[in-house]
């Protein structure tokens, strides 16, 4: 084989090699290197060690960061997986035009980028002629008076619901594809062996497709932690009392508000250190729960 035939290979690989350094080894290196320096700009650096950790980990509105991020990333978990699920369930059969269309409305939110969401969904809340006002209002004949978004008790549960009617439909589909594979064959024996509905969602369907379930709950708790965009359009920054305060919104203020990168590079360190710690946990929870 000649030189040439050899190196064919890396000539072909080069372009992406080149890609990756550039745009994700080299900035991924500076980010470590600038975390331990105070920064004031781009090019003014102090190395101060781990000052830039220890004044992150002792402020508290990182603290108040992790909390609404945490309580956010809980509501996600909680509210929105099941109800992924429970929608699953329910379209995993239905093979009409209606149906389709169904997935179709119910997955066409997660098209629409996290900025518009949150225009919109600002709208949405606004007190007295706001839609979901209204809506509370024609229900149970009342409506609120209080501004959901200038509220700090209710902002978070303004983004949740916001977050709901985006990611849900996502989700679903994830869920759909899973159903879809469970052994047909085997839910039928559950059925002709006595089990009811509910034994054979638990024994047969949730064994089956934990492999995506587990995914998805990663999945969405690492989104959960990265989310950004949508709490800073709808609030129009982080809402009253740093109520939408996230831990990227924190970084944000604190790299590009304040101008001190090194500090910023610092939260995002820790970010991922408390993203992969969770995402650590979960993955050893689910396997302690047993496979399929």
């Amino acid at each position: 084989m000649t030189l040439a035939r050899r190196l064919a290979p890396l000539w072909l690989l080069a372009p992406y090699i080149a890609i990756t350094l550039v745009f994700f080894i080299v900035p991924l290196l500076d980010a470590i290197g600038i975390a331990f320096y105070q920064t004031n700009g781009a090019r003014s650096r102090v190395w101060v060690g781990l000052d830039n950790f220890t004044f992150v980990l002792s402020d508290p509105d990182f603290h108040k960061a992790l909390i609404n991020t945490a309580v956010f990333t809980l509501g996600s978990l909680f509210i929105q997986l099941p109800l992924a699920l429970g929608l699953a369930l329910l379209l995993q059969n239905g093979k009409g035009r209606v149906t389709r269309v169904a997935r179709l409305i119910i997955f066409s939110p997660h098209l629409v980028g996290q900025v518009f969401v949150g225009i919109l969904f600002s709208v949405l809340f606004m007190p007295r002629f706001g839609l979901i006002n209204q809506g509370i209002q024609s229900l149970i004949g009342w409506g609120l008076e209080e501004r959901w978004l200038g509220d700090p008790t209710l902002v978070m549960p303004a983004l949740i619901l916001t977050s709901l009617w985006m990611y849900v439909g996502f989700n679903m589909i994830y869920f759909l594809a899973a159903l879809q594979n469970v052994d047909k064959e085997l839910v039928e024996a559950a059925r002709l062996d006595g089990a009811g509905p509910w034994q054979v969602f638990l024994h047969v369907v949730v064994p089956a497709i934990k492999p995506v379930m587990i995914f998805v709950v990663l999945t969405s708790t690492i989104g959960s932690f990265q989310i950004f965009e949508l709490p800073f359009t709808l609030l129009r920054g982080n809402g009253p009392d740093n109520a939408g305060l996230t831990i990227v919104g924190y970084l944000y203020q604190t790299a590009f508000t304040a101008g001190d990168l090194g500090t910023g590079a610092a939260v995002g360190w820790i970010l991922a250190f408390i993203i992969f710690m969770v995402g650590l946990v979960q993955i050893r929870l689910a396997g302690k729960g047993g496979g399929a």
